[in-house]
């Protein structure tokens, strides 16, 4: 492929590119090394076959290609991603995505996957953000993520921080040029300025056009009637479809035709439009002008259209709904994105009112670390335990564990506990907080403590499944007995997954599960 097929094909449906002369003068001494950086936020849709499709031109072109899962952004950008919840998006995103490129014929083994928090936390990143936050004027900031950050009445400084951060990436992952959405023009001009006041050389900026939703606007996560999931049934599809702006003869807003312009025509090179022959028969377009010339004109008919784009669609997602069809794929797909709760009716959103309602969040779960296990001197039947919680002093328990765990099986065990309950003394001696454990009754007891993921560090916040952004009481107030009403529908699933109401148990690694008591109680 010569010089000026590659810049054709780098340059092909993108609507802006920064640093044109850079590209070609690269281009003319060896490849080009892009990066294209997704935010984990909510559940990827169709219209990122927009980028995929540009990535398989990269690839075709021979660029080196680094997709970056940008789960620092996530949380940065008003918290989208709750941390609790980030290291579980990321893993779905990584496999949608991959499925996505899978799907359409691209060869993931040339591409570089990266997470940012993979280097987003080293000494020397962190050190660059604090230099360019002192040559960064708020003003500049704010501006820069304006069409990118989520915009409330009361923004965050994390918000502030976002596209400096965006810029860093480009010298970090060692980039010519970094791909995205016309959207994100503010952010590239930002970098543009601001890394020359590190040293860093300045990128080049490759921009796609923003592909309209089905309702004529963006295509976003965060509306529902604007896109089709990747893991939306053929049904649902069909229903999405049928809905869509598509006005006859009108190729403004058009999220159906700009669906083919941008992903269709780019992987097969053509079009085919399935009609009846009383209505023309079917019609086979190699150019998208043509198709468009005659929508225009309406010998296209918006339902023919809409109708044809549905099987083009489901042949993509077709490999996608099958690879998340496994049972592991599921499970994760509930955990990273969990249904949220509804509210009651008649119930108030402030905060004294969620006082009063009996929630899994009001409980100050976490992850502990026994550092020390004894009898109690006083009581044959109780252990005594430090336990580290991620606070400055490991807290004391007491738990009637004697009978049914050795202390070397407790001695440095990661563990469960709830850590709001008023202190309480037991025998003499004050425990700060309860041990969870599952138990099955029966002609002889038996009781295994919880564990959490592997991996879990101490202190560790522990959640229900559509209960993780409420905060927990300081302290549960005994007469409202609040543990002791959300305890009665706490079980252990057959899978040994600890659950409230069939929801799971969870930390940002996974499920809290026990060894072995399938069905049992947790107190």
């Amino acid at each position: 492929m010569n010089l000026e097929e590659k810049i054709s094909l780098i340059s092909r449906n993108l609507q802006e590119i920064l640093g044109e002369d850079k590209l070609r003068s690269i281009l003319e001494e060896r490849d080009l090394s892009i990066y294209w950086g997704t935010a984990t936020t909510g559940k990827p849709h169709v219209a990122y076959f927009v980028p995929m499709s540009k990535i398989a031109d990269f690839l075709k072109a021979g660029c080196e290609v680094t997709i970056l899962f940008a789960d620092l952004h996530a949380y940065l950008d008003n918290m989208k991603a709750p941390w609790e919840l980030l290291e579980l998006r990321t893993q779905y995103y990584e496999h949608v995505i991959k499925a996505m490129l899978e799907s359409i014929g691209v060869p993931i083994e040339k591409l570089r996957f990266v997470k940012g928090t993979d280097f987003q936390l080293s000494r020397e990143y962190t050190l660059d953000v604090y230099k360019l936050s002192s040559v960064v004027t708020q003003h500049d900031a704010k501006k820069a993520g304006a069409e990118v950050v989520k915009q409330v009445d009361h923004p965050l400084l994390s918000g502030l921080l976002y596209p400096g951060l965006q810029a860093l990436d480009e010298e970090y992952l060692k980039v010519d040029a970094q791909f995205g959405g016309v959207d994100q023009r503010k952010i590239f001009t930002f970098a543009e300025k601001y890394l020359p006041a590190l040293g860093y050389a300045k990128r080049i900026h490759l921009m796609n056009p923003m592909v309209p939703g089905l309702t004529g606007g963006k295509m976003s996560s965060s509306e529902e009637e604007s896109k089709i999931d990747l893991l939306d049934k053929k049904e649902d599809v069909k229903k999405k479809l049928k809905r869509a702006f598509c006005e006859p003869g009108n190729v403004e807003s058009n999220g159906i035709l700009s669906f083919v312009k941008h992903v269709l025509f780019p992987l097969h090179g053509e079009f085919v439009i399935s009609r009846d022959e009383k209505w023309g028969g079917c019609k086979t377009y190699t150019e998208y002008d043509e198709l468009e010339r005659d929508f225009i004109a309406q010998t296209v008919h918006p339902g023919d259209l809409k109708n044809s784009v549905e099987v083009a669609l489901n042949k993509l997602l077709d490999p996608i709904r099958k690879k998340f069809q496994v049972p592991e794929m599921q499970k994760l797909t509930r955990a990273a994105y969990p249904q949220p709760t509804k509210q009651q009716k008649g119930v108030s959103k402030g905060p004294a009112a969620e006082n009063d309602e009996i929630i899994p969040s009001r409980l100050d779960i976490r992850v502990g670390r026994i550092t020390s296990v004894e009898r109690h001197p006083d009581a044959d039947s109780l252990y005594v335990e430090k336990v580290d919680v991620g606070e400055a002093e490991p807290r004391t328990v007491v738990s009637g564990l004697v009978q049914y765990v050795p202390v070397d099986e407790l001695q440095n065990r990661d563990v469960i506990l709830l850590c709001n309950l008023k202190p309480q003394k037991m025998r003499g001696i004050e425990s700060q907080a309860m041990l969870l454990c599952a138990s099955i009754e029966g002609e002889k007891r038996k009781v295994e403590p919880l564990n959490p993921p592997e991996g879990s560090a101490p202190g560790e916040r522990v959640f229900v499944v559509g209960f993780e952004n409420g905060a927990a009481d300081d302290e549960l107030k005994p007469k409202k007995k609040v543990f002791e009403k959300l305890q009665v529908d706490f079980k252990i699933s057959d899978d040994c997954t600890a659950q409230w109401q069939q929801k799971n148990f969870m930390t940002k690694l996974g499920v809290v599960t026990c060894k072995s008591l399938k069905g049992g109680n947790i107190s």
